[in-house]
């Protein structure tokens, strides 16, 4: 069984930075591909960024491009998201997720990832 924990959030003020870590249980950490997903209040979850399991490839939202940075560390079993000049609209829970396909190693939608952390809070004052 895979776990995901994710730790890290917090309050932080506009312009501030906080970084995410998910740690994920298991032997096989390094063949899934990760995703950080985030969902605020009243909101559909939406996707933040995605990264291979190599580390290889990276892709963001829109929204969070040139702010935030997904990495990872295979030796650790451990995916980080580095945020940087948050903003309010950053609020939300945000949750890793886990996929073990080797196609399509980037994933965009929530539906296409197995396993999921229980979320850790952002919030973001102005």
């Amino acid at each position: 069984q895979v776990q995901l924990v994710e730790s890290g959030g917090g309050l932080v003020q506009a312009g501030g930075s906080l970084r995410l870590s998910c740690a994920v249980s298991g032997r096989t950490f390094s063949s899934y591909g990760m995703g950080w997903f985030r969902q605020a209040p009243g909101k559909e979850r939406e996707f933040v960024a995605a990264i291979s399991s190599s580390g290889g490839m990276r892709y963001y939202a829109d929204s969070v491009k040139g702010r935030f940075t997904i990495s990872r560390d295979n030796a650790k079993n451990t995916v980080y998201l580095q945020m940087n000049t948050l903003n309010p609209e950053d609020t939300a829970v945000y949750y890793c997720a886990a996929h073990n396909s080797a196609l399509r190693p980037l994933r965009l939608n929530s539906y296409e990832y197995n396993y999921w952390g229980q979320g850790t809070q952002v919030t973001v004052s102005s």
